[in-house]
């Protein structure tokens, strides 16, 4: 049996694809190594850029979303400043005329084809091929397979480039005394960026360090660590009351030059692993998804995933995946250091973003839709 498109990877990017196209006439298959009603990201949250709330709104799922209790939280003002010199920036969403900035998603779950782990994903002129693990029968057999399984199943023809920065990002939930209103702060130390992302009743931590700093701060008491953090926040945020379990994920770039092979498409974390500077990567990967159902929709049955399809979708994504990958790199390059030289022109830049409302109207766009 020829299925028109299996998909690979059932965390957001994957379900996200899966549901633009369920309008479809067409035999969709999701795959997943997950078992059923498993937390897709675990204590990890996922910001939102306003332009994914748009996607999630036209295909159906926006709602539900909204209506479950602390699910979402949405961000309406973000504060940038950088540590041990001038410059901040402030964002307002009232300033842009949308009702938020982008929302901070706590957790989401998807119904699909649970604990099939791929082995590989190849693809002939004719049909893309899906070799699981375990299986009696052999290969899955579609016109098109997309691939958002961010741990990444090999994908013949695809070859990936990798930049380690030498840092972790510390994640945790942290409560203060004063609520957040819906207030992002993004700052930038000389360890790495910080973030607080607002997220039901408390704030989602982001701190990029260097291993061996993130293990000290994890073995730290949660009293000498909210004084750690105090130390670089408590003037923006307000007293902090507690800290939930910490965890570390190491930090790295990597990304394919050409995201696409034969009858095959690697889209989200799978396509370009970005630094959470500027929350970029998932939204990014929302719009992969996007863009990939809208093409696919508007192809001939038999025509979908043949090399003109997938070559229409490359030209779709080039300009705004490229300025995502550079503009998340670029952040981490001028701002994750400190260097004195560096430390004026950067606090200078933030400023006159700030001041001028057509480049920081033009700055804020970016965030919101990306590039195209």
């Amino acid at each position: 049996m020829l299925d028109d498109v299996v998909i690979v990877g059932a965390g957001p990017v994957g379900a996200t694809l899966a549901l633009a196209l369920a309008d479809g006439d067409l035999d969709v298959v999701v795959l997943d190594a997950r078992s059923p009603g498993e937390t897709l990201r675990g204590d990890r949250s996922l910001a939102l850029s306003h332009g994914a709330r748009l996607i999630m709104e036209r295909i159906g799922v926006w709602g539900a979303l909204a209506d479950t209790a602390d699910a979402v939280t949405a961000i309406t003002r973000i504060d940038i400043s950088q540590a041990g010199g001038f410059g901040s920036m402030q964002l307002a969403s009232e300033e842009q005329g949308v009702p938020a900035l982008g929302y901070v998603l706590a957790r989401t779950r998807v119904a699909v084809r649970h604990r099939i782990t791929v082995k590989e994903v190849g693809g002939t002129p004719a049909y893309a091929a899906v070799s699981v693990q375990n299986a009696d029968a052999g290969p899955l057999l579609a016109r098109l397979a997309a691939v958002a399984d961010g741990t990444g199943a090999s994908v013949a023809g695809i070859a990936r480039r990798r930049h380690d920065y030498g840092q972790v990002a510390l994640v945790a939930k942290v409560w203060t005394a004063t609520p957040h209103a819906g207030l992002a702060y993004e700052r930038f130390t000389p360890e790495g960026p910080m973030a607080l992302l607002p997220e039901g009743d408390h704030y989602g931590l982001v701190w990029t360090a260097t291993p061996q700093r993130a293990e000290a701060l994890l073995a730290l008491d949660d009293r000498l660590f909210l004084a750690e953090l105090a130390q670089r926040f408590a003037k923006y945020a307000g007293a902090f009351q507690k800290i939930g379990e910490r965890r570390t994920f190491p930090l790295a770039m990597e990304f394919a030059a050409e995201p696409a092979g034969a009858r095959c498409v690697v889209l989200g974390n799978a396509a370009q692993t970005l630094h959470p500077v500027a929350g970029q990567g998932f939204n990014v990967g929302l719009r992969d998804a996007w863009e990939l159902s809208q093409i696919v929709l508007d192809t001939p049955r038999d025509a979908i995933g043949d090399r003109a399809m997938i070559n229409r979708y490359l030209r779709a994504r080039r300009t705004d995946r490229i300025a995502g990958i550079a503009f998340t790199h670029g952040l981490v390059g001028i701002f994750g250091n400190d260097v004195p030289l560096v430390r004026w022109p950067r606090g200078l830049a933030l400023t006159l973003v700030g001041a001028v409302p057509a480049a920081k109207r033009a700055f804020v766009r970016a965030m919101l839709f990306g590039l195209h």
